[in-house]
């Protein structure tokens, strides 16, 4: 259960932190409610730091705009010490994004700081108050990789000043070591700086850019590369959707070592700098230990001012195959969460990637690219899986189904959703949804999931011994037959509330049946009802000889007509002496009615088998 280390706080205190264990939120069917969500307005200290280091937690909170840090006892909460001072640390105000290692911004919300803190080496900070090194940032990870320190953000582009604010996605590195700048030149300021843009876009005459960055994956290794996954959406005043681009780390690097951008004066375009106007040693690169600057702090002059007006880099990052492995446009959601499950399948060579949306529902895809990383048309929506629930969340609104963060719980097998007012769980897998079933099993081309002895579709955990069949990279189904008994058990298996659609189907043809065989014997009715009062009205003024020269004059017409071959429908004939004003109307299969119209609006003469042509209008 949710249990706070000390009794739950009344509505006037500031919320408790609270020690959760995944085992023990699993059985109590995935909902648990935030003991600090009684009201937004009420709570004053919000958390936004939470680092585990040295076997316990560091933990910042906002402290109503003061904002505080303390070391606890992992397992107890209990804290270690006195506090700290957040500033720097942690935001002032709880809305502002910030990622661990650190990057915040000041009490006014104008200042961002990437500030480094808590190590053996000295503290240091970014420039203050400088638009080109950060702009309005959101900041949204940050990641190790290297001698570097990677920070993912987006800012409004100080490089498009000809144009009304637009928010372009970057990322930013620093060195490890940097230990800053000389007394002169950025002292206690990152030497190292350097920041570029993030390309997801689509290819063509006009590419079609993602430019909002809203999550990103650790770095994984595919195939030899150590790339990261990233989600962009397009601006709200754009063509709606989102995006999955992947970035190779070793591209990614590689761009730092390309050329400056500069603007050279407020009025001009920014343009690359010349390599020729370059100072030596490059700007922007880590001090390497017995070299001739084996300290930032032995850098030149010259250098560290250049680094310090040049921070951008003129080339931006391509995405790996230079377009999206994963597009969704024109769709009334955005995604903008991300967790990937690198180890899934029952071998563990299997990637699925699981997209968390604004409505409170996870995407499940099949990520396969080729060795090269670069074919995204094999990557294979396996699912929709609803994540909110409004019945245990206690609301349903726009602002209750933003997904606030998305974990993996590999141990359980199962998603962490945290919402605004609850925390759900959610199982990565449903097998059980094919398990009539072995073609649908094998069709699905879920990693997770496989076609067991037990004539079931079953969960396949990681290093599984037993025999199973699933073919995940093509989902071959040509060797199986169709599922029987589907159309039976939908009839009971239907959720509560709902009609069955095979009812529906039927009910359908049933209706359609009956009302066209309805409509045939009505129109047969009405027209020998007519049939008999004309036999009356022309019996009373003519003779047989009459008649048949009318027949006769009938047939003489027949070069200019349509000939219709009309069948006896009784099947034997009639004596002639049966009165031609009772026509044999008979009852034939549905397939057949439309035929039998016409010979019901025949004379009986015609029924028996006459050829009849019919000419000149008549």
């Amino acid at each position: 259960t949710l249990t706070p280390t000390s009794p739950p706080p009344a509505p006037s205190t500031r919320p408790h932190s609270l020690s959760l264990s995944l085992s023990t939120l699993a059985g109590t069917r995935g909902v648990r409610r935030w003991g600090a969500a009684r009201g937004g307005d009420e709570c004053r200290n919000y958390m936004k730091v939470l680092l585990s280091r040295q076997g316990g937690l560091f933990i910042c909170g906002t402290n109503a705009f003061n904002p505080l840090c303390a070391n606890y006892k992992g397992d107890t909460l209990e804290m270690v010490g006195e506090t700290v001072s957040g500033m720097a640390r942690c935001p002032y105000d709880p809305k502002h994004a910030n990622v661990a290692l650190f990057a915040v911004t000041d009490f006014l919300a104008i200042d961002a700081v990437i500030y480094r803190s808590l190590g053996d080496n000295p503290a240091l900070r970014t420039v203050k108050h400088d638009s080109k090194w950060f702009r309005e940032p959101y900041f949204v990870s940050a990641v190790e990789w290297g001698p570097h320190v990677y920070f993912f953000f987006r800012e409004m582009a100080m490089e498009f000043n000809y144009l009304e604010k637009v928010v372009v996605s970057r990322v930013a590195r620093v060195c490890k070591a940097d230990q800053g700048g000389s007394q002169r030149v950025l002292e206690k300021q990152w030497t190292s700086f350097l920041k570029a843009r993030l390309n997801c876009s689509i290819p063509g005459d006009s590419h079609f850019y993602f430019n909002l960055l809203h999550s990103t994956s650790p770095i994984i290794r595919m195939h030899g590369r150590d790339i990261i996954l990233t989600v962009f959406s397009t601006p709200s005043n754009s063509i709606p959707g989102s995006a999955v681009c992947a970035f190779d780390m070793e591209q990614l690097a590689g761009v730092f070592d390309g050329r400056f951008k500069e603007q050279k004066s407020p009025e001009s375009i920014w343009t690359p700098v010349p390599d020729e106007v370059v100072p030596k040693p490059r700007p922007g690169g880590c001090a390497v230990q017995g070299s001739k600057f084996n300290s930032s702090n032995s850098f030149p002059d010259d250098m560290l001012t250049f680094v310090k007006t040049h921070p951008l880099m003129d080339e931006a990052v391509p995405s790996l195959g230079q377009r999206p492995w994963i597009v969704r446009t024109m769709v009334r959601y955005q995604l903008n969460k991300m967790v990937v499950d690198t180890n899934a399948g029952p071998y563990g060579n299997q990637t699925v990637l699981f997209l968390g949306s604004s409505r409170g529902t996870i995407l499940k895809f099949l990520v396969t690219p080729n060795r090269d990383n670069t074919v995204t048309s094999n990557n294979v929506f396996l699912e929709e899986l609803e994540g909110y629930n409004p019945d245990r969340c206690g609301t349903d609104s726009p602002q209750a189904r933003q997904l606030l963060s998305l974990t993996l719980d590999r141990i359980s097998h199962s998603l962490l959703l945290a919402f605004p007012s609850c925390v759900i769980k959610v199982p990565v897998v449903r097998c059980q949804l094919y398990s009539r079933c072995m073609k649908n099993c094998i069709a699905s081309r879920d990693p997770y999931c496989g076609w067991t002895r037990g004539s079931t579709c079953s969960f396949l955990r990681a290093g599984t011994r037993l025999p199973f069949e699933q073919d995940v990279e093509h989902g071959n189904t040509s060797h199986l037959g169709d599922c029987d008994g589907l159309l039976q058990e939908s009839f009971i298996e239907e959720p509560d509330g709902l009609v069955s659609v095979n009812l529906l189907v039927v009910s359908a043809v049933s209706a359609f049946a009956t009302g066209a065989a309805l409509s045939g014997l009505m129109v047969c009715w009405i027209m020998s009802l007519k049939h008999r009062q004309h036999s009356r009205a022309s019996g009373s003024g003519m003779g047989s000889r009459r008649k048949s020269d009318k027949e006769q004059s009938m047939l003489g017409h027949g070069h200019s007509g349509s000939v219709i071959s009309v069948t006896r429908i009784s099947g034997s004939e009639r004596p002639h002496s049966q009165p031609l004003s009772s026509p044999a109307c008979g009852v034939m299969p549905l397939s057949t009615l439309a035929a039998s119209i016409t010979p019901c609006l025949m004379k009986r003469k015609d029924r028996l088998g006459i050829t009849a042509a019919l000419g000149d209008g008549r």
